[in-house]
């Protein structure tokens, strides 16, 4: 943290700065941004999951009332170069896949878009998409993993090329043949979809050859990058603008080609364009958590101490496509063992390609390993928090490197405290309440701290009344990240909250990469609170050269700013305001770029952030009913910025976790490839009826190696191991090991 800032703002539970246009309904999403000549673009998706296009019909669709014009692989024009798969991290161009529709007849997946309808209104639109006639060559296809094993091959990499599909350390099989007990299981996770309230929507106008985008994305930037790639022209000519996002959850973390086409149709019909996807449209658009199996076995001594762990992922990517959400990652970390193998597996199959998915990888990884921990535990009749705390990894296991900073053992103390753990009789079917079996369990949470691959950069502005602006090129999605910039800046320019606003949702100001992975909260801070501390040491080194300030001639160092009143540390009363100095200079106004280098990723430290999760359940053994009673978490994620909202979005991950333990799942028709319930009212999520008590504490750690401010984020890890606690809560209430995501009824029966 740059010396003299003082945080008084930062960790506060400040109100939404947001707030007031949301509830209102003076906020405008994407899809409510409607321009003058507004026309309305309607996708028609392909019915079949692998085959060629024999014949497109377009006639009725050309002659129905308002339609101005239908495009298909015959009239779109090409892209300008192939899109190639990259992170939205990397801040360039984030396709989110190797593979642009409607350039010719093949059809790679259910959905795939093979033509485009853009009419005058929305409904002209979707009733002449109707009228479009499609006829397939159909192929066979792969869909599920079971129709795929025996194609199943080892990449040399997953996740773009940037994660190792085979990664070692020790000897894996020696360490299994000398353990004292060994423990594998099999593990089955179903496709998840994302399912934000607010699908994904672009409106697209060009003037001349400018591009404007009002884009539903996490990354802006990412956004004006890709599009631009695939048309072939300059980024300077493209401008995202986005003030709202319904949500994310990953589906807006990439670029898909709905964004693109917008642009297309727009330039093609020469008015601006409005394309919204439906509902059905977002299991078929926006990518998902592929459906995966995975295999994993541990080793132990006597006592618990683990000594080997073997975990091998098989799951479906696309046909054009090696990804797979990076499941192996803290389950590799989270406990010190000194022999590991992980492998991961793909299945080409016809499907999109998937993608980061509400705290992608970690989530299905860290179930499977916390799961089996149980197992062991229960094998060893060892006490299931003890063991985790005599494996707690006091260093990366990967590198033997230490922690930027751990609190892993605080999280697990505090959180076993709040939810009472010491009380539990550890026998399964040992406690009822009437009717129903009341089991408890808990688990490990932990995610991996990304960085940015390149420097990410904010502008502040302080005026001679006293207020200042702060801008970035980036988005609130809901995480509350516009209230903790404001509250970031106010501390580093040492001005009152009140006085601050921070601008954002627009590529024409300073650029940080999106906000994904968690990185976001690190990210977007470091780089505000360096622009805020540059204007700040700006107005500090022209008081002290002033000759007619108080300050004249002091030690920067040695002088505080507080409510815009820059004062001697020792001598408080010695000093002036900002707006003192700055109406005896005649300045209206004064600002500063500010620039923040992420680390390199050869640091020689572990970065993740770690937590700890419990659960109580009830399970009713006549019906299969399961229902979550309490859950307890309590996170170390560095500092935190806003007491508020950080707790709420810990909350969410939390009871998304219970939709992955005990709803969500997506099933493939193999006939045709269709995602057999792509609605909300056959894809099940938590509702408030669903939500039970929650508690959340936060361990507050200090990291010197993440970011300026220590923030090493939290918006994945609250649904990290929240699934595993409960399936595991489940196992000690019925004394049945469900090994199957989501658990239903049936199971339990």
């Amino acid at each position: 943290m740059t010396t003299g800032t003082t945080l008084e703002a930062v960790g506060r539970p400040a109100d939404r700065v947001d707030g007031p246009a949301k509830v209102t309904g003076s906020g405008r999403y994407s899809a409510e941004i409607t321009l003058p000549r507004t026309a309305y673009a309607a996708l028609v998706g392909a019915h079949t999951a692998s085959g060629r296009i024999t014949a497109i019909d377009i006639t009725a669709a050309e002659h129905a009332d308002g339609v101005l014009a239908v495009l298909t692989h015959h009239n779109l024009p090409k892209v300008a170069a192939p899109p190639h798969l990259l992170p939205s991290l990397a801040g360039q161009a984030a396709p989110g896949e190797s593979f642009f529709p409607m350039q010719d007849d093949v059809v790679h997946y259910f959905g795939q878009p093979v033509a485009m309808v853009i009419a005058d209104s929305l409904e002209r639109a979707h009733h002449a998409a109707h009228q479009v006639h499609v006829d397939y060559e159909r192929n066979a296809s792969i869909t599920t993993l079971d129709e795929g094993r025996d194609q199943a091959y080892e990449p040399d990499a997953i996740f773009a090329g940037f994660i190792p599909a085979r990664s070692v350390r020790g000897d894996v099989d020696a360490a299994l043949n000398a353990a004292a007990t060994r423990v594998e299981a099999t593990y089955h996770f179903a496709a998840n979809h994302h399912n934000p309230i607010e699908p994904s929507a672009t409106t697209a106008v060009w003037d001349g050859d400018r591009l404007t985008l009002y884009d539903a994305t996490q990354g802006i930037v990412a956004s004006q990058r890709t599009v631009a790639a695939l048309l072939g022209i300059p980024s300077s000519k493209v401008r995202v603008l986005t003030q709202f996002v319904g949500g994310g959850f990953g589906c807006k973390a990439m670029v898909w080609p709905h964004v693109t086409l917008a642009a297309m149709a727009a330039r093609h019909v020469r008015r601006p364009v409005k394309l919204a996807l439906t509902r059905e449209q977002m299991f078929t658009s926006c990518g998902h958590r592929e459906e995966q199996e995975q295999r994993i076995e541990l080793g132990a001594t006597a006592d618990g101490r683990l000594t080997a762990l073997r975990h091998h992922k098989l799951s479906l990517t696309s046909p054009f496509d090696e990804w797979a959400e990076p499941s192996l990652g803290i389950a590799a970390q989270a406990y010190a063992c000194p022999n590991y193998e992980g492998v991961y597996r793909l299945i080409r199959s016809n499907t999109m390609t998937p993608t980061f998915t509400r705290g992608p990888g970690e989530t299905s990884g860290m179930f499977a390993l916390e799961c089996l921990m149980d197992d062991l535990a229960h094998e060893l009749g060892i006490d299931p928090l003890e063991l985790r705390l005599r494996n707690h990894a006091d260093v990366d296991p990967n590198t033997g490197h230490p922690w930027s900073s751990d609190g892993a053992e605080e999280c697990y103390r505090r959180a076993a405290a709040r939810f009472g753990w010491q009380s539990r009789n550890p026998e399964p079917r040992s406690r009822r309440d009437g009717n129903w079996l009341i089991g408890s369990g808990m688990a490990t949470a932990g995610y991996p701290v990304y960085f940015p691959m390149q420097p990410q950069r904010a502008r502040a502005r302080l005026y001679a009344d006293g207020t200042a602006v702060v801008q970035a090129a980036t988005q609130e999605f809901g995480t509350g990240s516009g209230t903790a910039m404001t509250q970031v800046a106010a501390d580093g320019l040492g001005v009152s909250l009140e006085n601050v606003r921070f601008d954002y949702g627009d590529t024409d100001l300073p650029n940080v990469a999106a906000t994904v992975g968690s990185a976001g909260s690190g990210m977007i801070s470091a780089a505000v609170h360096t622009a805020a501390t540059t204007l700040r040491d700006q107005m500090l080194a022209q008081a002290v050269a002033d000759p007619q300030s108080p300050l004249h001639g002091a030690d920067p160092a040695a002088i505080d700013v507080r409510d815009g009143r820059m004062a001697l540390r020792d001598r408080p009363e010695t000093g002036e305001t900002y707006q003192d100095l700055m109406q005896r200079h005649f300045m209206t106004d004064m600002d500063a770029l500010g620039s923040w280098n992420p680390p390199q990723p050869n640091q020689p430290y572990g970065l993740a952030t770690f937590g700890a999760q419990f659960a109580e359940v009830a399970v009713d053994p006549d019906l299969g009913i399961v229902r979550v009673r309490r859950m307890v978490g309590a996170f170390a994620p560095g500092r935190v910025l806003n007491a508020k909202t950080a707790r709420s979005q810990v909350m969410g991950g939390m009871l998304w976790g219970l939709g992955q333990a005990l709803l969500e799942s997506t099933f493939v028709d193999t006939r045709d490839g269709r995602w057999a319930n792509a609605s909300l009212g056959e894809y099940l999520v938590p509702v408030n009826a669903d939500a039970p008590d929650v508690e959340i504490d936060f361990v507050e750690v200090q990291d010197e190696i993440v970011n300026p401010l220590g923030v090493k984020g939290l918006g994945e890890v609250g649904m990290v191991g929240a699934a595993a606690a409960i399936a595991n809560a489940v196992f000690h209430a019925t004394g049945r090991r469900v090994r199957e995501l989501p658990i239903r009824i049936e199971h339990l029966l």
